[in-house]
Order: C-alpha cells, then structure tokens, then sequence
C-alpha cells in the first residue's frame, strides 16, 4: 500500500501535491487536546479516513475475485488477464485523480467541500458496484469504478492536507499526529479485508461490495457530523490570489476545465455503454504506462533544461529520476498483492484453519498487519543507526527495499513449482503467502517513507509540489504494470505462475544490482543534502 498513502510521509506530503496556499492570516483551529493530547479534529479526519481506507482496501482485492469468477458463481466471467489488467487501470487512475483533485479543491472548492463531496461520490460508486451482485448489465460496476476514482481524487489528498493544518506550529508533535492519522489507514484497511473477504467469498459478491459501500457511508457521516465543531475555519474556502480580478479569472478558468474533463469523461463512458465503442483492457493497460512513462521522461527533461536549476539542482533532479524509475519497479512486483498473489492464495493455498476455509482476501489483510506491527520498528531502527554513524543512504535504503521484495517473490517460486509437479492437485501452506507478504512489508517500510522524504529533500522549492505529484505517477506507472502481469495466475496455465514469480524476481534483482551500483556516485552527487 503505497499510498496510498499508507505510510505518515504519504500523508505530510499531501499538502504539498494539492500546491496548498494560505494567502491570508491562519484559520482558527480548537485548541483542545481531546484526542489523545491531539486536536479533536485529527478524530474527525482519523476515522473518515479509517473508514474510506476500509472501503478502498475492502472492494480492491474483491474485484478481480469477482470479475475472473463464472457467470454460474455470480461473476463476470472474464480471463484472468483481462480483470487483471482492469484492476491495474483502476488502481493507477485513483493514484493520478489525487492530482486534479488537490487542484480542484485548492481553486474551486476548498478542503472541506472536496471531501465531502468525495466521499458522497465514493459511497455511490461502491452502492452502484454492489448493484453488480444483482444487474446483468456490467454498467453499474464501471459506473461504480469511475465513481470511486474521482471521488477518491478529491477525498485523499485534502483530508491529509487538513491533518497537517491542525499543526500551523510543525513539530513533533504533528510528526505524531500524522502518526496516529497513518494508523487508522492501516485499521481500516485491515478491517476492510477481513469484513469484504467473509461477506463475498462467504455469503455473496454484493454483500462484500455492499460492506464496503457502508463503510465509506459511515464515514461521510463521521465528517459531516463533526467537521463544524471540530475543524474550526480550515479548508472553509479556496485558496485566493491578492488579486481578485486575477482570482475571479483563475476560478472560472478552473471550472471550465473541470467541466469540459468531466464531460469527455462522460461521454466516454455512454459510448461505451451503450457499446459504440468497446475497450481492451490489456491494450488500454499497455497504452497507459506507456504515456505516463513518457510524459514523466519529457518532465523530467524539461526542468532539467528549461527549468532555470543551479548545478547542484540539475543533480538533484537526475537522482530524484532515478529514485522514479526504481520505485516504479518496486510497486510493479508489489501491487501484485491484489491480483497475482490474491489469485494463488484463492485457486492454490491451503486455506483450510480447523475445518474452517480462510477467504483468500484475508491474505490481503497481512501487509496492514505487519505494517502496524513493524512500521515503529524500522523508525526506531533508522534513528538507533543514524546515532552510530551507520546509517543507510536513501539510495541503500531503496536497494534493500529491492532486495526484500526480490526475497518475497522468490519464496513463492517453489510453491509454485510445486503447484506444477502435482498438476494443480496440491494446494501449498498458507506460511508462503504469508512469509512473502513479510518480506515485501518490510521491503516497503524501507523504500516507501524513504521516497517520499527523500522528494522533500532533494526537490527544488519551486518543484517540491510537482515532484510529489511524480512520486504518485511511480506508484500509477507501477500499478499499471502488476495489472498487465497479475492475471498469469491460472490453473489452466499451470506453468505460467512459477514463470511470473522467476521474472518478477529477476527483475527486482536486477534493479537492485543496478541501484546499489549506482549508490556511491548518487552519494557524491547529493554531498551537501543531509541525510541522503
């Protein structure tokens, strides 16, 4: 989970991905310190999210579960590489709606509003899946998933941007409340896992949908009932320019681009219901990490050239491109969770626990789990090192980031094997699954943060909003891939899944070869940035 964000920097920089301005004197915040020595307003924030993150988490790994099972079980009845691919789509598209959406709120609507109506949108959309357990048309689960991108893109980054205005004073003390914030993230996502898993697998696909979408629903009332006596005057109104004839401008510019984008959004989707136009997934998929790897390659050239940057910046740009290219690599393997390894966990693992079967999406549930057990750890282990004079580099941190992950998939390659040598009739141990998540959490507890620090760092000031955005793009690029190769988990094409596992191996090695070779000139290049 990367981001989702899953991790207390994901959430500090929100701010700075919406290009938060505050042009005039500071809102007024409650002095209170109700909620655990914090604001009463991190209550209010912490359980939206909790419950958004619940709905998130609960219907992601439900998706491809529902659309690869037979029309006779209640599901689509589509190739594995197809759901797949649209399971990719859907995650990278709530990764770059964050973009727009900060933007929205910043000019247009406010932080407040934004959420509100992103988590109205976000309710609906997970109410118009659920109307797949029932519909035979296939209208309502892609309205449903449009639904939940846009309104994710205006939820996620405003709420998190607002956790930090509870702090104007900065400090330990916000460091501790985006600490108690990045906690309820990851309840909600293992509650998610566990309450969707039990209810789809067990009792039916709508009923998990429909979970979710009450989740999201319990949160839109959390906010909307206390947001007024608990949040003061933050994220009321936009931000505006000093100047109002330039801020009137600025605004009606914005609302003619989010309406012309949201109307070419809308007719998209009626062709394509009404089936004027049809799409493939995996070609769609395809065309997606191609642009967006593209679009992220001119960025980068374009400020490197045109950007007006000092040398030691020009340096700084080149390793924060570098920093993209491993991180795409590292989320291309770990967002397999809810496709590839959510697939083997169904079709290949014991799940039996007492003459019980586990649901495969409690698998899900694992990487929360170990990130709330292990997350204070690796924080705790960073600063012990740092007082030794031991520390990792950012780059060090990401090669063994790499390195953990590459350990994770290289766990299941025997499993697989095994997998094949019976023909399918053997069903592994749920401790493979479960040591591969381990080892591919704490290779995110290593990279993740890391990242998204070392952006704040390394970025221009000018740039540091714009190099957030990039961050999310790695995370998108990322995502598009795991979709492309997730579906390669079939029991009709046995030998097909120890293969995806050997290159997925082969690859994070591999880029961990390249950037540990690469750490010393990245360490020289960075000489005068603390701590990278």
């Amino acid at each position: 989970m990367p981001e989702d964000p899953t991790t207390e920097f994901a959430s500090q920089s929100a701010t700075a991905v919406a290009g938060r301005a505050h042009p005039h004197a500071p809102p007024q915040v409650s002095q209170d310190t109700g909620f655990f020595g914090h604001p009463r307003g991190l209550a209010t924030l912490f359980f939206t999210e909790m419950w958004e993150r619940f709905s998130y988490y609960g219907l992601r790994p439900l998706l491809i579960l529902f659309m690869s099972a037979a029309l006779a079980q209640g599901g689509f009845g589509f190739e594995r590489a197809q759901a797949s691919a649209i399971v990719g789509i859907y995650a990278a598209c709530v990764y770059l709606a964050s973009l727009p959406g900060g933007w929205v709120a910043d000019r247009i609507l406010g932080l407040r509003r934004a959420i509100m109506l992103g988590a109205v949108l976000i309710t609906a959309g997970h109410f118009s899946i659920g109307l797949s357990g029932f519909a035979v048309s296939k209208v309502p689960f892609f309205l449903g998933l449009v639904l939940i991108v846009l309104g994710t893109g205006l939820l996620k980054p405003n709420i998190s941007a607002i956790v930090g205005d509870l702090y104007p004073e900065g400090g330990a003390r916000r460091d501790a409340g985006f600490s108690i914030f990045y906690m309820g993230i990851n309840l909600g996502a293992f509650a998610g896992q566990i309450v969707t898993g039990a209810l789809g697998e067990k009792v039916g696909w709508h009923w998990g949908f429909g979970a979710a979408g009450f989740g999201m629903l319990l949160g839109l009332l959390t906010f909307i009932a206390r947001n007024k006596g608990t949040l003061g005057d933050l994220g009321l109104e936009p931000s505006r320019h000093p100047n109002p004839a330039v801020d009137a401008r600025q605004k009606r510019t914005g609302k003619l681009v989010l309406l012309v984008g949201l109307a070419l959004i809308a007719v998209l989707f009626a062709l394509a219901a009404a089936g004027v136009v049809t799409f493939d997934p995996q070609a769609i998929g395809k065309s997606m990490t191609y642009v967006l790897v593209g679009l992220a390659v001119v960025y980068f050239a374009g400020v490197y050239i045109t950007g007006n940057l000092t040398s030691d910046e020009k340096k700084r740009i080149a390793v924060i491109f570098v920093l993209f290219v491993f991180a795409a690599a590292f989320w291309g393997a770990f967002e397999q969770a809810p496709t590839s390894l959510n697939l083997f966990a169904r079709d290949f693992t014991n799940r039996n626990f007492f003459g019980f079967e586990v649901p495969a999406l409690w698998f899900q549930s694992i990487n929360s789990l170990f990130i709330i057990m292990f997350a204070p750890m690796f924080a705790a282990l960073w600063v012990t090192m740092a007082r030794r004079g031991m520390e990792l580099s950012s780059p060090g941190k990401f090669t063994l980031g790499l390195l953990l992950a590459a350990a994770g998939f290289a766990v299941m390659i025997p499993a697989a094997n095994m997998i094949v040598a019976s023909g399918g009739a053997v069903k592994v141990s749920a401790w493979w699954l479960t040591i591969s998540y381990l080892l591919q959490t704490l290779g995110e507890l290593s990279l993740s943060p890391v990242g998204l620090s070392s952006m704040t760092k390394l970025s221009p000031r000018k740039y540091v909003g714009q190099m957030m955005g990039i961050w999310f793009l790695a995370a998108s690029v990322g995502n598009l891939i795991a979709g492309l190769v997730g579906g390669a988990v079939d029991p009709e094409k046995l030998e097909q899944t120890p293969a995806l596992f050997t290159w997925t191996t082969i690859a994070l090695l591999a880029s961990a070869a390249v950037l540990g070779a690469l750490i010393i000139p990245i360490r020289r290049m960075m000489a005068d940035v603390r701590d990278v």
